[in-house]
């Protein structure tokens, strides 16, 4: 699943495209449009964008396959 720009917060700086490690982001020709998710199936799900976002204009779906479920063990004791 592909990061989600908040096209409201975003402030166009193109942080989000400078900083993604697989070029996920496509960048506006333009400064202060925001960039758009070119390779959506690229992306990692590492959180660089949505931790570098200035105005935390970005969030990620992780996708269910993805995402990891933790339990605890019953303790032994």
């Amino acid at each position: 699943m592909p990061p989600v720009i908040d096209k409201k917060k975003c402030i166009g700086c193109h942080t989000c495209a400078d900083i993604c490690p697989v070029d996920a982001y496509g960048l506006n020709q333009e400064k202060g449009l925001p960039p758009a998710v070119r390779y959506p199936e690229e992306c990692w799900h590492c959180n660089a964008c949505v931790f570098d976002c200035p105005v935390k204009a970005i969030t990620l779906r992780i996708p269910v396959p993805a995402s990891m479920v933790f339990t605890d063990a019953p303790h032994k004791g």
